[in-house]
């Protein structure tokens, strides 16, 4: 993404908020590079270079500001700037916690390796190993600063399986190696080990060997009408909306336990504490978090688009920041969608529920307490769905969706929402609704848009008639490349009395 200098140094001396996450401040004198609300005093002009992107800074050989945290800003919009490919690039690198070579990662994505590095080289400036490694870095970075995880532990929970050449990493990009990072920590571990849960009734009762993580954002964000749209959603015995705070089991890679995330409000940030046992796969799960809660989203850019449809600018004047729900897991929530087809939300959370119950793993907390793992496809291979309130047709939808998950004819990885709806819609019982709708929550597309959506037609209809889907998508056509945010506040418009 193209800089404007001046728009960068004016940011950065007015500390706008507006601009953390979207452009970094690297020193020439001093090394360190810097979010625009660093509370330190300005540098000079002429000493300063800019990036898009805290990773690019990193590679450049800066390293991270120890007062502003450049590691826990919110994600650039940047890195949504670059072509689909390099896109679908970051989103595999990012989904699992050991590095992928350079070949298997460009025989996923359907391309060569040489032309890989090209993509990378001119949307990025850097290859797909520096970047991951920066990435990784960063985030290391951040549990040295805040957590008192064993740096062994930090290396493997960041995606090293060496010790030494997580070090080796990590002092070739910050000049100095994670002990000294570590050291320098210790004041804001005992502060943070003092931090209350903000909104969480059991502030006191989680587990003492769970690990706090910090999810920053840019503000606006509506946490409570995020919380309100998983309350209505939560799968009993998986997910709970307790106060205001939002729980949930867990399974990655080889790891389960439970999670809770609270609202920091005043820090702009969420606190999450993770309990695992056999470790906790810390940089999985911060990834999947900031798509749940969708911590990276342009709302600025997304708003000034949205704005222009009047419907949807009544929404956002009431509530500014639109941010669209996603999922913990894209076959999870591929499932409970099928599920709800045709019913109401309510009906298909509790057939989910049965699902989780009669399939899932039941796991005990540390205070005796009972929750349970979805399952996954491969121990819904045998499945039959009888018996949990579910039509043959409803069943044998899902029986064959489990078996394509399995043979790789449904491909979550696949980035492309055109070529997703082709692919999902070619099994039976699962129409362009389901497939649309998987792709808005469970893939997070920004412009998944499901026309024939009741609520959607009841929003924008006139005159007491519902909308037509054609119709609907004419109209969707000026909400470009944001119709799923769209999608939301129309919604949204339906409880407020807007139509």
């Amino acid at each position: 993404m193209q800089l404007d200098p001046e728009i960068c140094a004016s940011a950065r001396l007015a500390r706008d908020r507006r601009f953390d996450g979207r452009f970094y401040t690297a020193v020439r004198t001093t090394g360190i590079f810097c979010r625009p609300i660093c509370p330190a005093r300005p540098p000079l002009e002429r000493n300063v270079t800019y990036f898009s992107t805290a990773v690019e800074a990193a590679s450049a050989g800066y390293r991270p500001c120890l007062r502003c945290r450049p590691d826990a800003a919110p994600g650039s919009p940047a890195w949504g700037l670059v072509s689909t490919t390099v896109e679908r690039a970051l989103k595999l690198m990012r989904s699992e916690r050991e590095a992928q070579s350079i070949e298997t990662l460009a025989d996923r994505l359907g391309v060569s390796s040489r032309y890989l590095r090209r993509l990378f080289a001119e949307h990025l400036g850097i290859g797909p190993l520096a970047v991951w490694q920066a990435e990784r870095a960063l985030f290391a970075f951040g549990l040295l600063q805040d957590t008192n995880l064993p740096i062994a532990g930090i290396a493997h929970e960041a995606g090293f399986n060496s010790l030494r050449r997580f070090n080796s990493v990590f002092k070739q990009i910050y000049r100095r190696t994670p002990s000294d990072v570590r050291r320098e920590g210790v004041g804001r571990r005992e502060a943070c080990e003092r931090e209350p849960r903000p909104g969480d009734p059991d502030a006191g009762a989680h587990s003492h060997s769970a690990t706090r993580l910090y999810l920053h954002y840019r503000p606006p964000f509506h946490w409570p009408q995020l919380l309100a749209f998983f309350r209505a959603r939560a799968l009993a015995g998986v997910e709970q909306v307790a106060g205001e705070t939002y729980r949930r089991s867990f399974a990655v890679d080889g790891v389960h336990g439970l999670l809770q995330v609270a609202d920091d409000a005043d820090n702009k940030r969420l606190i999450v504490d993770v309990s695992g046992e056999g470790g906790a796969a810390l940089y999985v799960i911060n990834q999947r978090l900031r798509r749940l809660f969708d911590l990276d989203a342009d709302t600025e850019q997304i708003g000034a688009v949205l704005s222009e449809d009047p419907l949807l600018a009544r929404e956002l004047a009431k509530t500014p920041g639109v941010r669209l729900p996603g999922a913990w897991d894209p076959f999870e929530y591929a499932l409970r969608a099928i599920l709800g087809q045709q019913i109401s939300v309510a009906a298909a959370t509790t057939i989910a529920g049965r699902v989780a119950a009669r399939y899932g793993e039941s796991l005990t907390d540390d205070a005796g307490r009972e929750y349970r793992l979805f399952p996954s496809a491969e121990q819904l291979a045998g499945a039959d769905f009888e018996g949990i309130g579910l039509t043959r047709a409803r069943a044998r939808t899902l029986r064959e969706f489990v078996a394509a998950t399995l043979d790789g004819r449904v491909n979550f990885d696949e980035a492309e929402l055109d070529e997703w709806c082709a692919q999902v819609t070619l099994l039976p019982g699962i129409g362009d609704w389901t497939a649309q709708y998987i792709a808005m929550r469970g893939l997070s597309m920004p412009d998944a848009f499901p026309a024939s959506d009741l609520g959607i037609l009841q929003a924008l209809g006139s005159g007491g008639e519902k909308a037509k889907p054609k119709q609907a998508l004419a109209r969707a056509e000026n909400w470009r490349p944001w119709r799923a945010y769209g999608t939301l506040l129309a919604w949204q418009s339906l409880k407020t009395g807007d139509t």
